[in-house]
């Protein structure tokens, strides 16, 4: 079923992008994890949307606070039911992130059953293909964007040194995660002190989970960056990106505010 439903489907729209994008492999993932964003949005809009209005019902939380601070009980009670009333669920933050993580494995079977599985690669890609969009047996692939290779992974070694070390791509699809990540740690804050003050066990842990992966997240990156094709590094950097531009748009720059202003001053002192 988890073939039939994205990685099939996942493998065919790739190619139809390379073949109307002028066959570049690179350039086809580019602008496939655009569209796919694009689908996805509907699903992790009304996230981003409850996120903007914890955020701007910061003032009314802090009344709130001050009125029932005293009694964290009735103060837990009158949150909660605040929350309600303006439609928040600080427990529906874990979508984004899970809805990334099934994209991403399935994703990564495509490649792992065509780039990276051995053999001819047209004929990998062939036997995921629906009918009206396989390829001829005599053509070749273009796996080159710039730098990359697509069907290897975007690493190198420096001299005298054994093990590899990330290249850009990689690097910057970390980093890319971070910031997106790093972007909601005031509205993570806020879910955690009213998880904390709920007998909700699913709250504690989805909150848990989001606020670890603003650094589980990178290091998973730079590994899978590493062991797998730079096809995927190259997925995950776009896809990132437009999740942070995506957040920004929405709600600011968030937990991000800080080191901006930090820039402005180096900015203005220069």
């Amino acid at each position: 079923m988890f073939y039939t439903i994205l990685v099939q489907p996942l493998a065919n729209g790739l190619i139809l992008f390379y073949k109307i994008f002028g066959n570049n492999l690179g350039l086809a993932i580019i602008l496939f994890t655009v569209a796919l964003r694009v689908i996805l949005n509907p699903l992790t809009k009304p996230y981003m949307e409850s996120m903007k209005k914890m955020k701007d019902l910061g003032p009314e939380l802090n009344k709130l606070k001050q009125r029932h601070g005293s009694d964290k009980i009735k103060f837990a009670k009158a949150q909660s039911d605040f929350y309600k009333e303006k439609g928040i669920n600080p427990g529906a933050g874990c979508l984004p992130y899970l809805l990334q993580i099934v994209v991403l494995i399935a994703f990564f079977n495509v490649f792992t059953r065509t780039i990276s599985g051995g053999g001819n690669l047209t004929e990998n890609f062939n036997k995921v293909l629906y009918q009206p969009l396989k390829l001829e047996s005599s053509e070749v692939i273009n796996t080159k964007f710039f730098y990359l290779e697509m069907t290897k992974p975007d690493t190198f070694k420096l001299p005298g040194i054994q093990f590899a070390i990330p290249g850009p791509l990689i690097l910057l699809s970390a980093i890319a995660q971070f910031l997106s990540a790093k972007a909601q740690s005031p509205v993570l804050k806020k879910e955690k002190k009213l998880a904390e003050k709920t007998k909700t066990e699913s709250d504690d842990f989805q909150v848990a989970m989001r606020s670890s992966m603003i650094y589980t997240f990178p290091l998973f990156t730079l590994w899978i960056g590493m062991k797998f094709p730079s096809a995927l590094a190259l997925y995950w950097l776009v896809f990132s990106l437009l999740q942070l531009y995506q957040q920004v748009k929405g709600q600011g720059w968030g937990g991000l505010e800080p080191l901006i202003g930090k820039l402005k001053m180096v900015k203005s002192k220069n």
